[in-house]
């Protein structure tokens, strides 16, 4: 009977790596059979995933599970070490669910189909492996494994531009990755013991001084994936030539991995570094929100304006780490599978009007709401679930967000009312450039004389059910929360509860750093811990007097 100790993580990983190796020997002129074949495979690794998951993934343990350990190059320290925990898990499955969805969207690709169907599937194991990997370096590998096929699909199959964005992608992802390598090499010989597992990196204490270093680089590695402004330049450019099953996935997973990365590294195994920097996210965070919201008004593509509203809605995510509270986190969590529907619907959505109308051009739209209804119905929910309607899950986790900030006590009263008020602002313009945008492309009259490809014509049974398949879970999870956060709610806490105990142990030292008024950047006032109430200061530190 197949139990626990079957390698679920790495057959999850491994089957769509090793479904793409026959794909080349098949000939071209099988193209249909490619296709079936390469949606079974997506299909196949999708219901192994759930399956494991249902049956062996106990949600009330916050540690890691299902874990699979083997000595890969014991030489360097590297192992192929897979687990899966309450942050990991939601993703995993997220993944799965949209890169077989973009699988089924590239049902009309007709230039080059088994390269296509090759990289896509090489793209699902990294973006699995990057969520499930407990080592370090594997991690790291991973995440430079991906960068790969998005770069080639985009270079290959993307727009008239497609060869400028494909660079921009790879200089702006590969460079920021070496950052992550370089943290990784500091937390792994700065401890104790020489090790890459993140299990045992989190329990061991390093130098203060090199885990300011170590947050520093694993944060603007994070950065530049999430994106936070200013290294956020390379993704509209992306998206705006990227076909539309690549923009699914790139702004569906890939940006959650930076989301992911800064909650796993920075806040789990960098407590103490984490007090210091995350006002700076918080501030961030609120910038990305307004300055998405403005620039997206200013786009006159399609894709592009959608590009900049990712930008705006990650700016939550970055408020929500930065918290300090179980309910800010739980959010932050939230709005990275919420947005992560959310996008994939709009982009794909995107795609199926450019296929008929050739143009992502919004002046050139106008009035194809009458020849195109069912693509209208679904462009206007999934838009109405990003600009947080309630009862979808766009509402859910910028609600929580926003709780979780309000409600947190490291910040003054002034910081808190700030990032509230930048966040609302944010808020205000999403619906504003959002309806804009449905009003420009279905509303009023076509004056431009846009002809709808009579081949085509309304949104197909493929292209209904691809869409659905996105807004059913946004929908469920907007009426009933829980069917997401009871999959991460113990691991949101415990990660907020080792970040919150940093508080008081940096709120001591912090005089005497300033007593001693070290000549280093990062000790001056702009990182410095957050202001706690005096308070809750004391109350916090005899918190701590009596538990020791």
């Amino acid at each position: 009977m197949v139990d626990t100790n079957f390698p679920w993580l790495t057959t999850i990983v491994l089957l769509p790596l090793i479904a793409a190796i026959p794909i080349p020997f098949v000939p071209e002129r099988f193209g249909k059979a490619i296709r079936w074949y390469a949606l079974s495979a997506g299909l196949l690794t999708l219901g192994v995933t759930v399956c494991a998951f249902v049956r062996f993934y106990d949600l009330s343990d916050p540690g890691f599970q299902l874990e699979e350990s083997y000595a890969w190059l014991p030489q360097l320290g590297l192992n192929w070490s897979m687990a899966v925990d309450g942050l990991s898990m939601p993703l995993v499955i997220l993944s799965g669910l949209i890169s077989t969805l973009a699988l089924l969207a590239s049902w009309r690709e007709q230039r080059k189909p088994r390269f296509y169907y090759v990289l896509l599937l090489v793209l699902y194991s990294a973006q699995v492996g990057v969520f499930a990997s407990r080592d370090l370096l594997l991690f790291f590998l991973m995440w430079e494994l991906e960068l790969i096929p998005v770069y080639l699909l985009i270079s290959i199959w993307g727009g008239q531009n497609r060869l400028y964005a494909a660079t921009k992608f790879i200089l702006y992802t590969a460079l920021g990755s070496i950052f992550i390598l370089v943290g990784a090499l500091i937390l792994a010989f700065g401890g104790d013991t020489l090790t890459f597992d993140m299990g045992e990196l989190g329990l061991q204490k390093i130098p203060f001084g090199l885990e300011m270093l170590a947050y520093a680089g694993f944060a603007i590695a994070f950065a530049v994936k999430l994106p936070i402004f200013p290294l956020h330049t390379w993704l509209p450019d992306a998206h705006s030539q990227a076909s539309a099953p690549v923009s699914m996935i790139l702004a569906g997973v890939l940006l959650k991995m930076g989301g992911y990365g800064l909650i796993r590294m920075n806040v789990e195994m960098m407590p103490e570094a984490h007090v210091y920097f995350a006002p700076v996210l918080a501030v961030l965070g609120a910038v990305n929100i307004v300055y998405g919201a403005l620039t997206a008004f200013s786009q006159d593509n399609l894709k592009r304006r959608l590009a900049c509203s990712s930008i705006s809605h990650m700016g939550f995510v970055l408020i929500g780490i930065a918290s300090f509270t179980e309910l800010g986190l739980n959010g932050a969590v939230l709005q990275m599978l919420s947005h992560g529907l959310i996008a994939a619907a709009l982009f794909y959505l995107s795609g199926v009007t450019y296929e008929r109308t050739h143009t992502l051009a919004m002046k050139k739209m106008g009035g194809i709401a009458q020849q195109m209804p069912k693509v209208f119905a679904l462009f206007t929910a999934a838009s109405m679930a990003s600009l947080a309607l309630p009862g979808m899950s766009g509402f859910v986790s910028e609600l929580t967000v926003f709780l979780g900030i309000t409600t947190s006590d490291a910040y003054s009263s002034s910081f808190k009312v700030a990032m509230v008020f930048l966040s609302a602002v944010g808020l205000i313009l999403t619906p504003i450039y959002l309806l804009s945008m449905l009003r420009q492309v279905f509303y009023g009259t076509n004056s431009t004389g846009i002809v709808i490809e009579n081949y085509l014509g309304d949104a197909k049974p493929r292209e209904v059910f691809v869409t659905i398949c996105l807004l059913i879970p946004i929908v469920g999870i907007g009426l009933y929360p829980k069917l997401a956060t009871r999959t991460y709610d113990v691991k949101t806490v415990e990660v907020a509860v080792k970040a919150r105990d940093a508080v008081p142990v940096i709120a001591q030292r912090q005089e005497r750093f300033q007593e001693a008024r070290l000549a280093l950047p990062f000790y001056a006032p702009a990182f410095a811990a957050p202001g706690l109430p005096a308070s809750s200061l004391q109350a916090l530190l005899d918190t701590e007097l009596n538990v020791e």
